[in-house]
């Protein structure tokens, strides 16, 4: 809800009456916000000189913001005595939560210039889950050999959902894949990776080490979900192939579905694993050329603080030695 003052009438400096006009909340935080330090400066000091002196600031345009200040107020923050001044309960009131936001102020200054140091800043990253048992911390570890204080906020998640959070202002680098094409995004495309179809260990086509994707047409399928980058370049490399897969099970997770595999109940196009997996077969796939590409996107126009800026050259730097 939004607040509105009422209006009312109060004694100017001069001892005419001016009418307050109503203001919402928004309106009266626009109106105070440049003056909040000056009036924490002279409730500090009770002295309109002093504090003056110590923000630097003209004695007149301090007095004036002062006056103003009351003035969108519609309250009297002080009783004056000359140059002297001491707060009113009404002041008392006002300074605690002027200093509770001057310190939430300094405070997110100091967090946003921590995390723009070239030495100590923040990199927020985001990748898929399928690079974050091998891909990510071998990167991670490159990097920092270079960069050691850097910190890095690391967001795994499946391709869309990066890219809403990188629109967002939430990531500032995400590795994905496919490479997107947008005009709101940079995208480079930095390697490739195999795909395999993979089989349970007693299946027909378990002894093969190749196979083409037409000879798997009638073979029920485990899937990630519709929306995951994988899920489109496997049915686009089915559709390839000259059929459409029959799914039996959508997961969210490309080890769970090679459990599901493993288990019997289908066949999956994926990456190959970090670690092998017993109960699976792993094959070639020939025909159609089965593979995802992986690459790098950020904002466009998005200014890189330094160690989102180094730690994307460093990136473009790995371009076809990405994947271990």
């Amino acid at each position: 809800m939004v607040h509105q003052q009422r209006s009312q009438g109060r004694l100017s400096p001069s001892g005419d009456t001016e009418v307050m006009t109503e203001r919402t909340s928004e309106e009266i935080t626009r109106l105070l916000a440049p003056r909040l330090a000056h009036f924490a400066g002279v409730a500090r000091t009770e002295h309109v000189t002093r504090a003056a002196q110590e923000m630097r600031v003209p004695q007149s345009t301090l007095s004036r913001a002062m006056v103003r200040l009351e003035q969108d107020l519609g309250v009297d923050l002080f009783a004056r005595r000359g140059r002297t001044v001491s707060l009113t309960p009404a002041g008392r009131t006002f300074l605690g939560s002027v200093e509770r936001a001057l310190a939430e102020i300094a405070r997110a200054a100091d967090e946003v210039r921590a995390d723009a140091d070239p030495a100590t800043g923040k990199v927020a990253f985001g990748f898929l889950h399928t690079m974050g048992a091998e891909t990510v911390p071998g990167l991670l570890q490159a990097f920092r050999a270079d960069h050691p204080r850097v910190r890095f906020s690391l967001v795994q998640n499946y391709g869309e959902a990066m890219l809403e959070r990188l629109r967002a202002g939430e990531l500032d680098l995400c590795l994905t894949s496919p490479v997107p094409e947008a005009p709101d995004l940079v995208a480079r495309r930095l390697d490739e990776q195999k795909l395999r179809l993979v089989v349970p260990a007693g299946h027909r086509l378990a002894a093969r080490r190749r196979i083409r994707l037409a000879e798997a047409a009638e073979e029920t399928f485990v899937t990630l979900e519709p929306g995951y980058g994988m899920r489109r370049i496997a049915d686009a490399l089915c559709r390839e192939a000259g059929f459409t897969p029959r799914i039996a099970f959508e997961g969210e997770e490309t080890e769970t579905l090679r459990g599901l595999v493993a288990a019997g109940l289908g066949v999956a196009l994926l990456p190959p694993p970090a670690v092998p997996r017993p109960g699976v077969a792993e094959l070639t796939v020939t025909a159609p050329r089965a593979v995802r590409e992986i690459g790098v996107a950020w904002l466009e126009g998005h200014p890189d603080t330094p160690p989102v800026a180094a730690f994307k050259k460093f990136l473009l730097s790995r371009r076809g030695r990405l994947l271990p």
